[in-house]
């Protein structure tokens, strides 16, 4: 390397944003993913030994995959390639094939190809992939946001180990800021600057789980704040609110008023207000509220308060929960807003959560035996003691029902289930009562 090539790179060095120049250099500098990277995880140890085979690694942005391939670059003593799905063409992959080969041939060194986002890659660039792969010419570590198991050939996904990471905790986030601030080589540590504790909460929270989000705004807080009168940046909440161009909400997801607003968003779907509803959905999406908890209590609100008015209610609630989770933010809000909105227009029934609650209070507080004609014959000797003989299988009768004593002589003429006539429920209660009358 020559002068101008020194001074090149150390000029590319010093202007790369924050979150580049931050990126760590080893396993022990990364934070967070300890369920895949803690010392005695399978990942963990294979990197340490040198000793990877091929990985796909999926998660949202901004949590460490391109980190965690670096990281394993200037650890192994394989030949370590990089390419990127959104720019390479089948030449790239051909020019990459030949060098593996040409590195395994010559030196036996085999070759790590890192494809950045290889969901870009279509079916027949994945297969062309596939037998390289197979003959140990390359070990490939593919990075992905989305689920590898609809996005990457099945055949490149059993060939390989699926680690999927996490959004980072803010916590984990809040300790890479206090990193950016103190570090004076990578960091901002030269600039003198000082963040109070709410906003570093608030970088933290506000980032979504991607760790690039928050030091983005924090270099430009830094690159962009006068020193105070004690020569110091000072970094605010005001500054960290403007700086990543987001108001600060109250919304506090350890206090008083987390409970509040998912209360009033529970509240809304249950009083049948959709404009409501979906407010309060927004507020805790716009917090950084974590999706999966208000796709819960959608899910409780869904049995709890619609119940058996509309039992389409539950199944709009689960298929939400379960879609959210494959797609993430910021698309899963649009899931979340359909199913919050059905929700709360839906015709309402407390009729099955009132059933248990009576039926729990009363198993605590009454000993009963199950009828002898409803007990288990599933057994030799049964029928001598009584077990199961006189039962009618109600499919045998008419409408498949038939009078039979089914609540335990403690509790006959017992009502737990008393349905509305609201909605679907309406059916149910006119069947029963029509069956019941033929008693």
């Amino acid at each position: 390397m020559d002068l101008f090539d020194y001074m090149r790179s150390n000029t590319m060095k010093s202007e790369a944003p924050l979150a580049s120049r931050l990126r760590p250099r080893s396993l022990d500098e990364i934070v967070g993913q300890q369920h895949i990277l803690g010392k005695d995880k399978l990942l963990y140890r294979a990197i340490r030994a040198d000793k990877l085979r091929s990985v796909i690694f999926y998660g949202p942005p901004g949590t460490g995959k391109t980190t965690i391939a670096r990281v394993i670059a200037h650890t192994t003593s394989a030949e370590f390639m990089q390419i990127n799905a959104t720019a390479a063409g089948k030449k790239d992959m051909e020019e990459v094939v030949r060098q593996a080969k040409d590195s395994l041939g010559m030196y036996g060194k085999r070759t790590i190809l890192f494809i950045d986002e290889i969901h870009r890659f279509n079916k027949s660039q994945q297969d062309y992939l596939l037998p390289f792969v197979e003959d140990g010419t390359l070990i490939l570590i593919g990075a992905t946001t989305e689920n590898p198991y609809f996005e990457v050939n099945g055949a490149l996904i059993s060939r390989s180990i699926i680690f999927e990471l996490k959004a980072l905790a803010p916590d984990d986030i809040k300790v890479i800021l206090k990193r950016a601030l103190s570090d004076v080589e990578r960091g901002m540590g030269a600039f003198n600057a000082v963040a109070d504790e709410e906003a570093l909460d608030f970088l933290s929270d506000i980032a979504g789980g991607d760790a690039r989000n928050a030091l983005n705004a924090l270099e430009l807080g830094v690159l962009t704040t006068e020193p105070g009168a004690d020569g110091k940046i000072h970094i605010t909440l005001d500054v960290a609110s403007e700086c990543i161009q987001k108001k600060t909400v109250r919304y506090d997801k350890d206090g008083d008023n987390h409970y509040d607003t998912i209360s009033a968003f529970i509240k809304s779907m249950r009083g049948s207000d959709p404009d409501a509803a979906v407010f309060y959905l927004a507020k805790m999406l716009y917090a950084g509220e974590d999706i999966k908890f208000i796709a819960r209590h959608m899910m409780i609100c869904a049995s709890e308060d619609v119940g058996n008015a509309d039992p389409q209610a539950l199944q709009v609630a689960v298929a939400a929960a379960q879609a959210v989770e494959r797609v993430g933010m910021p698309e899963a809000q649009i899931i979340l807003s359909q199913a919050v909105c059905y929700i709360a227009c839906a015709p309402k029934s407390n009729a099955a959560n009132n059933a248990i609650e009576k039926a729990m209070a009363t198993a605590a507080k009454t000993t009963t035996t199950v009828p002898s004609h409803l007990q288990d014959a599933h057994y030799g000797g049964s029928a001598k003691l009584g077990r199961g003989t006189g039962y009618l299988y109600a499919h045998d009768f008419p409408e498949h029902y038939v009078k039979q004593q089914y609540l335990p002589d403690e509790l006959l003429g017992e009502r737990f289930y008393e349905p509305t006539d609201i909605g679907a429920e309406r059916a149910m209660k006119e069947r029963l009562e029509r069956l019941r009358g033929r008693d």
